[in-house]
């Protein structure tokens, strides 16, 4: 084929075969870009130079790719190579046709140094397929079959191209025209268990050394490893207490006095210097208290400056949308062109969609201070006051709590500054303005807690006062809880003598609306239950509230009987529109006076 064209190379095997055509041979040489050669290793063309290569489409061959085993890109498809006649001692070979396409092979397998080769002469033997292929490089293997093919095996991979040069050429032994001293060679890829063998190898020792090469990487690049930590000695543990002192040095020091206690070096001799130590270590909790308490006030002010800064920006955009909604208004809207009413337009949905993600954020960030507490499901009315009772009361208790720890704290303030006092009149001059100071902050201090003191006493007044409400409202509802107990008491004993006066009450029955018993301790019941709902009641209240005694009883019994005693039951219509319902109300005073 035309890939291998350019990576043949004679040079390197000296040949002692007679040239009887030495222009012709120069020819194939130089179509490879290679300096034609002699028998005697003489170069042909003492002027030749190797770029002539180029003329026929096939450039140089580089030095380094047969050691390298690199196969080199295909030659262009308009740019075929010319092959010429070539000579060997006991046979000549014969170039295929060029208008004809390269032969086809088959894919290259990986490491391949084993080629076929196929349309040999039947009189060819061993030593001639040598001749034929050692110019190719050296031949470990050679493996012929009775059928006119062989398998070649190359000591390089490179070798295996310079061996497919040769497929297509007509092969003809001596200057014989017999059909079994004739064939047409075919060479292509052959595929060996040694060749994939040795690949897999090679490929193993390429895996080894770049792991090899990567761990080395590694290990030059890996941190280096922590100093150990020196033995307990009193020197040692003064140089720790000191450093245990410094904020800069403390981790260093708390992590050697870990390990020291760690180790067990604590024991009656050393306990008075670790117990320093770690007292030490707990002032050090102070200073991160208030270098944290330093952090979220520096934070704190940092939320507030975005938010004014984002307040600022939002009235910002609010200007600008509202010079945009007053260009949109007919007086000034009329003037503009149609591109200038486009743009305006478009300017004023971007600035308003600005303005309205600016605006949740706010309205986010001032939540999140808030901290609202979503609505609770409305409860029946006496849960509602039972768990407002509780809750006033756990309220009071913990306002209780925070004004006894607030006294306490007054006192330890006040004992504090008369202890201040106390030493302010022995301590020296220079010693004075510090303590001035310290007395004006905690004066400082006692203002606010006072200040805070005084809010929670009202707060505790105000909850007392709440507190007394609920009581007044649930003494009313139990007022009212007993008058309709009552209410029930002597409706029962009219029951029970209407029972004993049996014949005037039937005549009166017969003559009065209610006809029966059953009717007569309904009309009491429902009495009751409006009385306690003076704004009345729908038929299905009224008969959900009945079905709870008596599950037999009907919503049309109930208005029937009710539509009769039309002195003791009213119907009103409440409501406007889709809202209009009926509702039920008691009017047995007014009744009573009517009749």
């Amino acid at each position: 084929s035309a890939d291998g064209g350019r990576n043949l190379s004679l040079d390197s095997i000296p040949m002692g075969l007679p040239m009887s055509d030495p222009t012709a041979w120069a020819t194939a040489m130089n179509n490879l870009g290679m300096a034609p050669m002699g028998m005697t290793g003489q170069p042909l063309l003492p002027d030749f130079d190797p770029a002539l290569g180029m003329m026929t489409g096939i450039p140089p061959i580089n030095p380094m790719m047969p050691g390298l085993g690199i196969v080199p890109p295909p030659i262009p498809p308009d740019m075929p190579a010319v092959k010429e006649i070539i000579h060997c001692k006991s046979c000549t070979l014969f170039p295929p046709n060029p208008h004809l396409p390269p032969p086809a092979t088959r894919e290259r397998p990986p490491g391949c140094k084993t080629v076929f080769v196929g349309g040999l002469p039947e009189n060819g033997t061993e030593q001639i397929i040598m001749e034929v292929f050692e110019q190719c490089g050296e031949v470990i293997a050679i493996r012929k079959s009775k059928k006119n093919f062989c398998h070649i095996r190359f000591a390089e991979e490179f070798m295996v191209d310079k061996a497919l040069y040769l497929s297509g050429y007509r092969i003809r032994l001596g200057s014989s025209t017999d059909k079994k001293d004739t064939g047409r060679l075919h060479v292509d890829f052959a595929q060996a268990r040694d060749d994939l063998y040795e690949w897999e190898c090679k490929q193993r020792m390429l895996a080894r050394e770049e792991r090899h090469r990567r761990r080395l990487a590694e290990e030059r690049f890996r941190p280096p490893s922590p100093p150990p930590v020196v033995h307990y000695s009193d020197h040692e543990c003064s140089v720790v207490a000191e450093k245990l002192k410094d904020d800069t040095k403390f981790s260093e020091a708390i992590q050697t006095l870990l390990t020291w206690i760690e180790r067990g070096e604590v024991n009656r001799r050393t306990a008075n210097n670790f117990y320093s130590m770690i007292q030490s270590a707990n002032s050090h909790i102070r200073r991160l208290v208030n270098e944290k308490a330093a952090h979220e006030k520096e934070m704190e002010e940092a939320k507030e400056k975005f938010k004014l800064a984002l307040s600022g920006i939002l009235v910002q955009f609010e200007q600008i949308v509202a010079v945009y909604h007053s260009a949109s208004k007919q007086k000034a809207w009329d003037h503009f062109t149609k591109a200038q009413r486009k743009n305006i337009s478009v300017w004023c949905k971007q600035a308003e969609e600005i303005r309205n993600i600016h605006n949740d954020e706010l309205m986010g960030i001032r939540r999140e201070e808030e901290m609202e507490m979503s609505d609770e499901e409305i409860e029946d009315p006496s849960e509602m006051k039972e768990t407002e009772e509780s809750a006033l009361v756990s309220q009071v208790e913990a306002l209780k709590e925070e004004n006894d720890s607030l006294r306490w704290q007054l006192d330890a303030y006040r004992n504090e500054v008369e202890l201040l006092k106390q030493e302010q009149g022995k301590a020296s001059r220079d010693e004075d303005t510090t303590k001035e100071q310290q007395m004006k902050l905690l004066q400082q201090a006692l203002q606010g807690m006072q200040k805070h003191l005084l809010k929670v006493q009202e707060e505790y007044k105000k909850r007392e006062a709440e507190l007394e409400k609920v009581k007044e409202d649930k003494l009313k509802v139990e007022t009212l809880l007993e008058n309709l107990k009552e209410q029930e008491s002597s409706t029962s004993r009219v029951c029970a003598c209407s029972q004993e006066k049996e014949c005037p009450v039937e005549k009166t029955l017969n003559n009065s609306p209610v006809k029966s018993e059953r009717e007569v301790l309904l009309v009491g019941i429902i009495s009751t239950f409006l009385h306690v709902h003076p704004f009345g009641a729908s038929i299905e209240y009224i008969c959900s509230y009945l079905q709870r005694l008596d599950s037999k009883i009907c919503t049309a019994e109930v208005e029937v009987l009710m539509t009769r005693l039309q002195n003791t039951f009213r119907q009103e219509l409440s409501g406007v529109g889709a809202s209009l319902e009926k509702r039920w109300k008691f009017c047995g005073f007014d009744g009573l006076k009517m009749t």
